[in-house]
């Protein structure tokens, strides 16, 4: 058994030169500075995560950017496919023009028959599936836009310039026009809305004398 000498009490180690009273201050230090340490590097990572935030957006608004970019370029690219196209379309047709002219010639003198009418009829199919369409008829009022006056004329029974002759059909594709309507027009007659009024006054005008005549044979005063 070991003998504990009476009057010893045990003590904590205590660094050299230094009092137990003095190790408190340095220890409180060393955790404010930790404290300060961990509050330093949040502040670090909050910076940083708004950096990457903002750095998203910019990233994000690029790409929409490139989205709306590439539809608009879509939309470009198809919109000039179509009038390619059309223009195509439209040149290839106006070379049968003269064609079918001469089929609505041929057609119209009653020699559109045999075998000859079959190859208008099926000619008139495939222009018809490519769009072409054929316009202009008698009694339509004159539109300078889809017509064009080859001959020119007064008439008493019209009441606007009208399409009295259609001399070559017109035909377009779509909204595109390939060729105007050629017709004669009538305008109306000059002075056609005055004439008839100054006739009707002359008339009544007669007329008002003829009854003062009958009047003053009739009712006048006898002499003598």
């Amino acid at each position: 058994m070991t003998e504990e000498t009476p009057g010893f009490d045990e003590k904590p180690d205590v660094p050299s030169g230094a009092t137990p009273d003095a190790a408190e201050p340095q220890a409180a230090s060393e955790e404010g500075a930790a404290a300060a340490g961990d509050a330093s590097e949040t502040a670090g990572l909050v910076a940083q995560l708004d950096q990457a935030r903002t750095a998203l957006n910019e990233r994000t608004a690029d790409l929409q950017r490139l989205q709306a970019e590439y539809q608009n370029y879509r939309r470009r690219v198809e919109r000039d496919r179509v009038a390619v196209k059309e223009i195509a379309v439209a040149n290839l047709l106006s070379e049968l023009l003269p064609v079918l002219d001469d089929i609505g010639r041929a057609q119209e003198h009653g020699e559109l028959v045999g075998g000859f009418k079959s190859v208008a009829d099926s000619l008139e199919t495939v222009i018809a599936k490519m769009g072409l369409q054929q316009f202009g008829k008698e009694g339509e009022p004159f539109d300078p836009t889809i017509h064009e006056a080859l001959m020119h004329s007064y008439a008493p029974d019209v009441t606007e310039t009208t399409c009295v002759a259609i001399l070559q059909p017109g035909y377009r594709i779509g909204e595109r026009i390939i060729r105007p309507a050629r017709v004669a027009v009538a305008e109306p007659q000059p002075g056609s809305q005055t004439v008839k009024p100054a006739e009707d006054a002359a008339e009544a005008q007669d007329a008002e004398s003829k009854d003062d005549g009958a009047h003053k044979e009739s009712g006048g005063p006898d002499e003598g």
